[in-house]
Parts: C-alpha cells; sequence; structure tokens
C-alpha cells in the first residue's frame, strides 16, 4: 500500500514535467537562477570551501576504498544536481499551491490536473454539437473529456413537463434542455450536480419543476438575457464549453403528417402516432443567436444527435441561417443515428431513412457521414423494447451509399436494464472520425493516449 501510494504520489509530481505544461521553460529560467546565485556565492566566498568539500569526499572515499577515483567525485556531483532539481520542483510546486490555495481552496489539491486539462483540453478540435434531450447530454459528458473546444446549441421547441411551464408562464425559452447540457459539461462537484438536477416533489407550485431550470430562469430575470444568464450559469458549474440556445425566439415545433394532418406543438407530435412528412417552426422565420452561427463557422467537426429525430434535432435545422451555415462549412459533418426508432416519430426507420429526413429539412451537404452501432443487441432487450413498440434501427448499407454519406460503424452503446449511448465509447468514435478525417487539428498525440486509457 505504501509503495503504491509512493508510486503515484511521484507520478503526480512528474505531470509537471508533461508536455505542453509550460512549466519546464519557468523551471529551468529558475535553474539557471540558482546557478547564478551559486556561481556568484563561490566568487564571493572564495575557491578554497569548494575544495575543502572536495577534499573531504576525498578523504572519506579513500579512508573506506584504501584508493580513490576522481568519478566519485562525478557521481557525487550528480547526486547533488539532481537532489537540487528535486527540491527546486518541489519548492516550486508549492510556491505556486500556496498562492492557488488562497484563490481557489477548493481546487488546490488538484492543481497540476486543472493546469494539464486547461492547456492539453484546449488544444482540442473544435466541437459543434446540435440536438436537445438526453442524447446530446451523453455526448458532452465523453466530449468534455478529450476537448473543451465544444459548444452545444440547443433546441429551443420543447413545451413539455417544467420547460413547458417556465415557457408559459414567464415568456422564456425552455430552460431544461440547456440545464441537462451545462450539467453534462460541468467540472463540479457531485453535489452541485445532483441540486441542479434535483427535481421538487408535492403538490405545491413548485412540484415537478427541477432546481436548474428555476436557477436558469432567475439568472435570465436577473441578467435580462438568456445568453449572458448561461455564461454566468456556465461559471457556477466549471462548465467545460459552452451552451448556447439555436434562438431567444419563442417558437412552437408543429409536424405536417403524411396524411396532410397538422400537429401543433412537440410534446404532441408522438401523441398522434402518424408517419411525419415534415416538421416546420411557428413563427416559420426565427432568427438565430449569432454565438451558435459563429461556432457552426468555426468548428472543426460538427455533430448532429443523438436524440429524436424531428423533436430534437430537427427544430435546430429550422433556425433561420442554421441549416445554410452547416452546408457551407468545411468542418466534418456527423449525424449519430440513434439505436432505436422512436414510437410515434421514427416507426419502421431505416438508419438511411434518419439521414434522408436530416438532408430533406437541412439540405444536401448537411451531413458527411453517419456513425451507426454496431453491438448486437440481446433478445432480451429487443423484446423488451418491442413490447414499447421501439426496434433496432436496420443499417441500410447500399441506400445509404445513395444518398452520397459515408458510415462507420462502432460500438457505442452500453446494455444495462435499457439501451443507451456510452458517453466514452460515442466519444471515443467521434473523436476518432474527427481525427481521421479532419487533417490539421492540435492534441493528437495527447488522444491517443486517452484512448488507450478508455479501452
Amino acid at each position: 500500500m505504501l509503495i503504491e501510494r509512493f508510486k503515484w504520489k511521484n507520478m503526480h509530481l512528474l505531470k509537471w514535467l508533461y508536455p505542453g505544461m509550460r512549466f519546464k521553460r519557468w523551471l529551468l529560467l529558475f535553474a539557471a537562477g540558482v546557478l547564478m546565485v551559486s556561481l556568484g556565492l563561490a566568487l564571493v566566498f572564495n575557491y578554497k570551501y569548494l575544495d575543502a568539500i572536495e577534499e573531504a569526499i576525498f578523504r572519506a572515499v579513500y579512508l573506506w576504498k584504501g584508493s580513490y577515483n576522481y568519478a566519485f567525485t562525478a557521481l557525487i556531483g550528480v547526486a547533488v544536481i539532481i537532489l537540487g532539481l528535486i527540491i527546486m520542483l518541489i519548492a516550486t510546486r508549492f510556491v505556486i499551491r500556496s498562492v492557488i490555495t488562497v484563490l481557489l481552496p477548493d481546487s488546490s489539491d488538484r492543481l497540476v490536473d486543472l493546469i494539464y486539462e486547461k492547456r492539453l483540453l484546449g488544444k482540442g478540435p473544435s466541437v459543434t454539437v446540435i440536438g436537445g434531450g438526453h442524447g446530446l447530454s451523453v455526448l458532452l459528458r465523453g466530449i468534455k473529456e478529450v476537448t473543451t473546444n465544444v459548444t452545444a446549441i440547443v433546441t429551443v421547441a420543447d413545451d413539455g413537463g417544467s420547460s413547458g411551464r417556465l415557457r408559459e408562464e414567464l415568456g422564456i425559452i425552455p430552460p431544461g434542455d440547456l440545464r441537462n447540457c451545462l450539467v453534462a459539461l460541468a467540472d463540479t462537484e457531485p453535489l452541485m450536480e445532483k441540486l441542479f438536477q434535483h427535481r421538487f416533489g408535492g403538490s405545491s407550485e413548485l412540484a415537478g419543476h427541477s432546481f436548474g431550470n428555476l436557477f436558469i430562469a432567475a439568472m435570465t430575470e436577473v441578467t435580462g438575457d438568456v445568453e449572458k444568464a448561461l455564461q454566468e450559469s456556465s461559471k457556477v458549474l466549471a462548465v467545460k464549453g459552452h451552451v448556447l440556445p439555436a434562438s431567444t425566439a419563442h417558437v412552437r415545433l408543429d409536424a405536417i403528417m403524411e396524411d396532410g394532418t397538422v400537429v401543433q406543438g412537440e410534446s404532441h407530435i408522438p401523441e398522434a402516432q402518424k408517419r411525419i412528412y415534415r416538421v416546420r417552426l411557428f413563427p416559420e422565420k426565427v432568427q438565430p443567436v449569432q454565438s451558435a452561427l459563429a461556432a457552426l463557422q468555426n468548428a472543426d467537426a460538427i455533430i448532429l444527435g443523438p436524440g429524436s429525430l424531428y423533436t430534437s434535432i430537427m427544430p435546430n435545422l429550422l433556425v433561420e441561417g442554421i441549416a445554410d451555415t452547416i452546408v457551407k462549412s468545411r468542418a466534418v459533418k456527423i449525424y449519430i443515428c440513434n439505436v432505436m426508432t422512436q414510437p410515434g416519430e421514427t416507426d419502421g426507420y431505416t438508419a438511411s431513412m434518419h439521414v434522408k429526413a436530416v438532408l430533406d429539412h437541412a439540405g444536401k451537404g448537411a451531413v458527411d457521414y453517419v456513425l451507426v452501432n454496431s453491438r448486437p443487441i440481446s433478445e432480451e432487450m429487443k423484446s423488451y423494447y418491442a413490447a414499447k413498440g421501439a426496434y433496432p434501427v436496420a443499417v441500410d448499407e447500399e441506400e445509404l451509399n445513395a444518398l452520397g454519406v459515408g458510415f462507420i460503424k462502432a460500438d457505442i452503446i452500453s446494455e444495462t436494464n435499457v439501451i443507451h449511448h456510452d458517453p466514452v465509447k460515442l466519444s471515443r468514435a467521434v473523436m476518432k472520425m474527427v481525427y481521421g478525417l479532419k487533417s490539421g487539428t492540435g492534441m493528437r498525440e495527447y488522444y491517443m493516449q486517452q484512448d488507450d486509457r478508455m479501452i
């Protein structure tokens, strides 16, 4: 146990010397200063003191060995240098830590990890993800471990639950999906995450509301601007990246069914149990958040999904300028296909039908590659989902090729009591695609180390 603890402490100390930390240069400068001071002291106090030390070494070795080799002096000199460097490193670390303890008392114990993450994860590719719901937050939990240059563009068409109530009562955009993304990208204490996700019970007017939704609503009223509210909320949660709404407008999502009927409201669309022909926003012309457009323009990779095809992904693409910016972007554009069909929304859909729906709404060129699951689903899980009207999405390769879209298969799910995307597997597969398909992004060597660790 003591040996393992000693090894861990030494490895933790050596992190200060990792590439990209911008620490070694100042350590060397510090060492140069120490050497200059040492040289100055030697000149001031004369060389006779150094001669006395060398003579003492000579006498000690001679008495011990009966002879003397001048290599002993060199070895002792090297040992003194190494000891001095270790002392300098430890002293420098504690000097920095003593300052950080005052400024960031809760993070002082993992100072080196914080610096390591900031330096190296900040060199990762710029990734912009688009969607909403639980699927988007799953992807973000994995992506934040390999790059902090991530922006989530989130749907604002949700009209159900706590978000729908706050939207109607306060006239704000629905905060639920924004809250989930903030928590997913957060680097904060588990208690803070539990607090933001806490949902009030009972029968009062607070019943059903989550604390995070109320916090964002309150911050919006205090700051007077939802973007500013999200920025300030991000500081509270120490968010790695940015979370932005696709628009700040009050919108409604409608679905035109294949039989010509129109269903109004995002939460009512799956209830109709009809085949969807197309979805649209009301009002149709909705201005985007300019920061969202900038994130798309500057992205190395644009990721659509995972999430409900028509009610989480499509609303973003219908906001003015979003789809056009995606089509014109030179980034790698990846659509993460759902593993199971969604009752009332994508019944009977194959992978190519998911992609075609995206292209019909956003335009040709909105998707370069589709990521599909390759892991077989157990018969037990198939039966469980079949009882709910959901079935595995078939990967029809020829139809995907006919759409002019590449596809990559990977194991991206976990099976416990339900089937869901695995954050680590999913982000790993996505980042492999990004690095494999887009040259010039930084941090490749670091990601490969992370990839090995995740395996």
